[in-house]
């Protein structure tokens, strides 16, 4: 079986390795939609499509039309929606390989000579506590997959408020980034080998969480 992991993945695994299991692993519970979601997933679309394929930002989202035009003129060549694999000995390889180890959608990569720009959209609406460690996962696939690539400036555009909360990377910085990344994957991977999933209790349990059946759930 394939374990391959995203940032995504790893963040709900560590919130609740029984929740993880049942979304993830048997996949017997469906986790709906919310609202910020769908509108989520529609501004990414339309963001690409303006920086991608130059179509009009439709009136509904002009909200975000500055922070995404001001990331349109940026030099150097864009990737959007650039979907990267690297195997655990950190080589690059496609998406869906047999051997992928982790995966990753980077919303938009801009390659100038040996600099890289990668941009993340969110669009909530408080930076305050914004979480900047999906950006060295997405960093250290980029300098896998981009070798000519020596420093690479990423960021988190809140597209709502126009806040950048952006890191600098050199890729020496790679070993670093990945040994922590190693250890709490290695936890995971253990939960697999033994199949025992623990129910992890925290303040999700009581109104958000769709596992229904956990002794924790506040639904019940």
């Amino acid at each position: 079986m394939n374990n391959a992991w995203s940032y995504s993945s790893l963040s709900l695994f560590q919130q609740c390795p029984k929740k993880y299991y049942h979304l993830k692993v048997k996949k017997d519970v469906v986790e709906k939609q919310t609202h910020a979601l769908i509108y989520g997933n529609e501004v990414h679309k339309v963001a690409e499509k303006y920086v991608k394929d130059d179509v009009d930002i439709p009136e509904k989202y002009a909200e975000v039309c500055k922070p995404v035009h001001r990331v349109k003129q940026m030099k150097g060549e864009k990737h959007c929606e650039l979907r990267l694999g690297m195997t655990k000995e950190l080589e690059p390889c496609k998406f869906f390989d047999d051997n992928v180890w982790w995966r990753g959608v980077i919303d938009l990569l801009i390659v100038n000579g040996d600099k890289g720009k990668i941009i993340d959209y969110k669009t909530g609406k408080n930076s305050k506590y914004a979480d900047i460690k999906q950006l060295d996962l997405f960093t250290v696939a980029a300098f896998t997959h981009f070798p000519h690539l020596t420093e690479i400036k990423a960021g988190l555009l809140f597209l709502v408020t126009n806040d950048f909360i952006t890191k600098s990377y050199v890729r020496g910085d790679v070993i670093g980034i990945m040994s922590n990344f190693y250890k709490e994957v290695d936890i995971m991977d253990t939960c697999f080998k033994e199949d025992v999933w623990n129910a992890k209790p925290n303040f999700t349990c009581y109104k958000y969480c769709p596992i229904l059946h956990c002794p924790h759930n506040g639904k019940r």
